[in-house]
């Protein structure tokens, strides 16, 4: 078969292996007779995998044994409202750092729900920059502090972390989970949507402190209440099985490949591939993105003409690339050189911006 080069943004790239894993056990799991995806969640098939899947989780991204660690349905989306419902208190207010499209849209919801701090606007910038994070501080009756790690469509992502003391940070990590190492104990909850790094669409990783659960709102729905998931390990419901199933095969081929730190070894490889490429072509390729907080996941730059841009993507799609149009909201071209997006495929991609840039430059 003639596999594409896979630079969407999610739903997103998949290592062969894992397919080829998946394909080979849909119908008869382990020798079961039944599909992983037909075992009952209630049942020892579906436990065992489940419970292995979190403590790689837990090895990978070094949790502490102080956190919650489950998957919940409804995307990153339906935690843009469950976190201030959860731990946005009466007379406080929750600081967000509006960064980019997903950090707005939680701030939003916030916004519906209590009083919201915007810390930081990156609208005058056009969301291409981000505050320094020495000097990032939440408000004194702050409930928590927000902010997005990276955005997906203007490029950005955080390099370090703001301190912040005895107010929770809270970070949407849905696009650079286990892409580079992350000290969890500076987070009180860490969540993201694992079609990016970890798997196929479906589930949300939610990593939570346990002293969050002590500072819960009360009398919310039984879905909306983190405490209710964390007391039944995220099986409270049906829990995603497909999508975890596949989380659980990414983290043993990550686990095979050298873990968070080899990720990050490929996630500089592979971006500095493309970033190379822009900065060396005189100004015919443009990164609109202020080079310290440059994402090593989504890479957005941009052509001296919308035809040339129109013109490149032709070109792509002609060498079998596939997902290299920017978001709608943007424009522009991006480039998501995830995970398992094979270093071979970036080097093409590379190799035809170079070409393309001695042609029409």
């Amino acid at each position: 078969m003639n596999r594409k080069k896979n630079f969407f943004a999610g739903p997103s790239v998949l290592p062969m292996e894992v397919l080829e894993e998946m394909r080979d056990q849909m119908v008869d799991y382990k020798g079961i007779g039944l599909s992983m995806i037909e075992a009952s969640h209630r049942g020892g098939t579906f436990e065992d995998m489940y419970h292995e899947c979190l403590g790689l989780l837990r090895e990978l991204m070094g949790i502490p044994e102080n956190y919650r660690v489950f998957f919940l349905g409804g995307g990153a989306t339906l935690q843009f409202a469950m976190i201030p419902m959860n731990f946005l208190r009466p007379t406080t207010v929750a600081d967000y750092i509006k960064s980019g499209t997903w950090a707005n849209k939680a701030t939003s919801d916030a916004k519906k729900i209590g009083d919201v701090h915007v810390y930081y606007d990156g609208t005058e910038n056009k969301f291409t920059s981000l505050p320094k994070a020495s000097t990032v501080h939440p408000s004194a009756n702050s409930s928590y502090l927000y902010l997005c790690s990276n955005e997906t469509i203007g490029g950005i992502e955080w390099q370090d972390w703001p301190e912040t003391g005895d107010v929770p940070l809270i970070a949407d990590m849905s696009s650079d989970l286990l892409s580079r190492p992350v000290p969890v104990e500076k987070f009180s909850m860490i969540y993201g949507g694992v079609q990016k790094n970890l798997g196929p669409a479906g589930a949300t990783l939610i990593i939570l402190r346990d002293d969050m659960l002590n500072r819960q709102n009360t009398n919310l729905p039984a879905y909306l209440d983190y405490k209710l998931h964390a007391e039944d390990d995220g099986l409270y419901n049906t829990p995603p099985v497909f999508s975890i199933w596949g989380v659980k095969l990414v983290l043993e081929w990550i686990k095979r490949n050298g873990g968070a730190e080899g990720m990050a070894r490929r996630a500089m490889l592979k971006s500095s591939l493309i970033y190379d490429v822009i900065d060396q072509s005189n100004g015919f390729f443009r990164s609109p993105v202020d080079p310290t907080y440059r994402s090593k996941m989504n890479i957005c730059f941009r052509l001296p003409t919308e035809a040339l841009e129109e013109k490149f993507l032709a070109e792509t799609k002609s060498a079998g690339m596939l997902g290299l149009k920017g978001h709608r909201s943007v424009g522009g071209l991006r480039a998501s050189v995830y995970n398992a997006l094979p270093v071979e495929d970036v080097q093409a991609l590379a190799d035809l911006m170079k070409e393309f840039n001695r042609i029409n430059g």
